[in-house]
């Protein structure tokens, strides 16, 4: 199998723990249960909505958390802290790279790495931006709109013309 073909197997659903929405710039994230999606606004509700930018929605992996938490050595880590829209589990997010992929109706582009910021060393304590440093998540952009919900499914859509 060439590369390529490779990117576009990815058989694991993953799925949704945990919606934050920020209503305004430094704002605290508000835990949601569900969030509707528009393709120009992003998430309803969120102050990062821009018409057609790359970052209208932000994830990050819980296992991701669970490994910032020990490099921090303590517990657990509040996804809100983060800054993060969405907590997803079970799918590796970086295998989305360059395609499309589906949470419940939603369908969403991954547009690029969500870095972390020197909010992290404010939000996690001392070491919090280098413990984020490779984990801190994707950006994506809305392609179709809906309703995402805590446990929907996250999955791969697979272009067809990759199919043969």
């Amino acid at each position: 199998m060439t590369l390529k073909e490779l990117t576009n197997i990815l058989p694991q659903k993953g799925k949704v723990d945990w919606i934050g929405l920020r209503p305004s710039k430094r704002a605290e994230l508000s835990s949601v249960k569900d969030v509707k999606v528009d393709l120009e606004q992003g998430l309803i509700g969120d102050h990062y909505g821009k018409a057609g930018g790359n970052r209208q929605v932000t994830l990050i992996q819980a296992e991701h958390l669970e490994t910032v938490a020990k490099i921090l050595q303590t517990d657990t880590i509040d996804p809100g802290l983060t800054r993060r829209n969405i907590v997803v589990s079970g799918i590796n997010l970086l295998a989305l790279k360059d395609q499309h992929f589906q949470i419940g109706e939603v369908i969403l582009e991954m547009t690029g790495f969500c870095y972390p910021c020197s909010r992290m060393e404010e939000n996690l304590g001392p070491g919090g931006y280098n413990a984020m440093r490779g984990h801190g998540g994707i950006l994506a952009k809305v392609i179709q709109g809906g309703t995402i919900r805590v446990g929907d499914a996250v999955g791969l859509l697979v272009k067809k013309e990759s199919i043969s």
